[in-house]
């Protein structure tokens, strides 16, 4: 689903790291080590119909690799 975020993304907060996130060692393999976290956030994305909806998304982070794999979780 293509989407683009519009603002900030706000109440960020982080719900794994290091092992308990499942899909670590792919994350290794594909993007390099680092200090892995899986977070979440809330952002207003415009969807590719030109919607715009207040959203739940959640990604991987790491230091000094960025934000990986965004995505909707549940529309809001």
């Amino acid at each position: 689903m293509w989407f683009a975020i519009l603002d900030e993304i706000s109440g960020v907060e982080t719900f794994a790291t290091g092992s308990a996130i499942r899909e670590i060692a792919r994350l290794r393999k594909v993007y390099g080590r680092g200090r892995w976290r899986k977070r979440k956030g809330f952002a207003s994305v415009r969807l590719a119909d030109g919607s715009v909806r207040l959203a739940e998304l959640h990604w991987y982070e790491a230091v000094g690799i960025g934000r990986k794999e965004l995505k909707i979780k549940r529309f809001l």
